[in-house]
């Protein structure tokens, strides 16, 4: 708890309206106050009274200190700010989630789309609270039913999961976790839109998602054109309504799309505040935050009662500038994930969607989540479609002689069927298997049903 939190609590509103600084500073994003430093902590809010500006007020974060002052990364931008305006502590340590909260669009300010304050619920929440502890967690529950064959045969999601999709810009991924909430077991859909295009935050919700689903659905967005705290902010708060909801019992499916642009966030805020730059000029502390925020959803506490039996089933987007795996953001994420799927633009541009990259993907509730028969199928199915892919230039330019290689000759024969199978909607991951069973042994994922009708002798 800071101290600005401890004095709201036990002051009334009058006096805590008395811890005043000064505007000492002013940079393009940046200021540095003074007066504050004896009861600030990193983290807190300030708000600046604006004399010579449009807006009678500008919000900001404290983002670190010097002996004599705090600097500030402000929400806004700083015109019309003066050296001498005068700033207020403001508590952002909390966040208030709400039931009513579901089937509306929050920013990062806690307001609604019409830009009135959404209603708060009476338990707050610390806004960049501690995972569960890992010693009373659950495993992973039942697998679930996604409605897309890539997910209920190779790639399965189970309850409790973390998986990411990666992905260079414009593949696919905003309809992928747009499919994922419509089709995907669960009671309540946080989605967290973070840096996305202002125009896609209403189409995502309105047009993308189904009117059951939306109605269980609670979307946050700090958009691409906002400052880096909303966004590192609305990401938080996201998390806290997941939590929320988990608390209750409820089975969560987290939508987080991009963890990129939360890392690209708290990248310019550390910068701001005087951390050093690293790799690709990430500061060190970008990939403990992401860990942080990753390791907050998953499995709730090994508890019968209603406290922390719930779970968050996540589902994390990841930009891979260029496709590139080996960044620095997707390199770091993937050891934190539970899975990983690779959205290819190769698979994309020929119009196969999702344009998953099978053999480069992987799901680590496997081979649990699946039977031995279920595990062979997929055994025998990868097989096939490396075969193909060692062997495609060859096929296609016309050097491979039919009969040099059993293994390749049934790869040829059965990846048209298994490539638009990866594409097709699945009702039950029991069904998929089926037809990908059928597939492998016949190429036609019909072929069991005319062989069930078929007379006998």
């Amino acid at each position: 708890m800071t101290l600005i939190t401890s004095l709201t609590r036990g002051l009334g509103q009058s006096e805590i309206m008395r811890i005043w600084g000064r505007v000492l500073s002013i940079d393009q994003t940046t200021l540095r106050i003074g007066g504050l430093n004896a009861l600030a902590c990193v983290g807190d809010g300030v708000e600046i009274e604006v004399a010579g500006g449009d807006k009678p007020s500008i919000f900001g974060e404290i983002v670190a200190f010097t002996e004599a002052n705090c600097i500030i990364y402000a929400f806004d931008r700083l015109t019309g700010v003066r050296i001498g305006d005068r700033a207020k502590l403001v508590s952002f340590a909390h966040t208030h989630p709400n039931n009513s909260w579901l089937g509306n669009m929050i920013d990062a300010r806690g307001n609604l789309a019409d830009g009135l304050p959404a209603e708060k619920g009476p338990i707050p929440l610390k806004v960049d609270a501690p995972a569960p502890p890992a010693a009373l967690r659950r495993g992973f529950g039942t697998r679930m039913a996604s409605g897309m064959n890539a997910f209920d045969t190779f790639l399965p999601l189970c309850r409790g999961q973390r998986i990411g999709l990666f992905a260079a810009p414009g593949v696919g991924k905003s309809s992928l976790i747009a499919s994922l909430a419509n089709r995907a077991e669960a009671d309540v859909v946080v989605v967290a839109l973070i840096g996305e295009r202002g125009r896609e935050v209403r189409a995502f919700f309105h047009h993308e998602l189904s009117d059951d689903v939306r109605e269980r659905t609670v979307l946050f967005a700090a958009t691409s054109d906002q400052a880096a705290p909303l966004k590192r902010r609305a990401a938080m708060t996201a998390m806290c309504a997941a939590e929320h909801f988990r608390d209750q019992g409820k089975h969560v499916l987290l939508l987080f799309d991009s963890l990129t642009r939360y890392a690209d966030a708290h990248r310019e805020i550390a910068l701001a505040g005087g951390e050093p730059a690293s790799l690709r000029a990430y500061p060190p502390s970008t990939f403990q935050m992401l860990s942080s925020l990753v390791e907050r959803a998953g499995p709730g506490i090994e508890d019968d009662g209603p406290a922390g039996s719930g779970d968050i089933t996540a589902v994390f987007t990841v930009l891979a500038a260029g496709g590139d795996m080996d960044e620095p953001i997707p390199d770091a994420v993937r050891g934190f994930l539970d899975g990983h799927v690779i959205l290819d633009r190769a698979i994309a541009e020929r119009g196969r969607f999702p344009a998953i990259d099978i053999l480069r993907s992987a799901s680590r509730a496997l081979p649990g989540a699946a039977s031995q028969e279920e595990n062979d199928i997929l055994r025998d199915a990868r097989t096939l479609l490396g075969a193909y892919r060692d062997g495609e230039i060859m096929v296609k330019a016309g050097l491979y002689e039919a009969g040099s290689d059993p293994t390749l000759d049934l790869a040829v024969n059965r990846f048209a069927a298994l490539d638009e199978f990866i594409s097709q909607e699945s009702d039950t991951p029991e069904n998929a298997f089926a037809a990908l069973r059928n597939i492998i042994a016949t190429g036609n994922p019909a072929a069991d049903e005319t062989a069930q009708t078929a007379p006998t002798e």
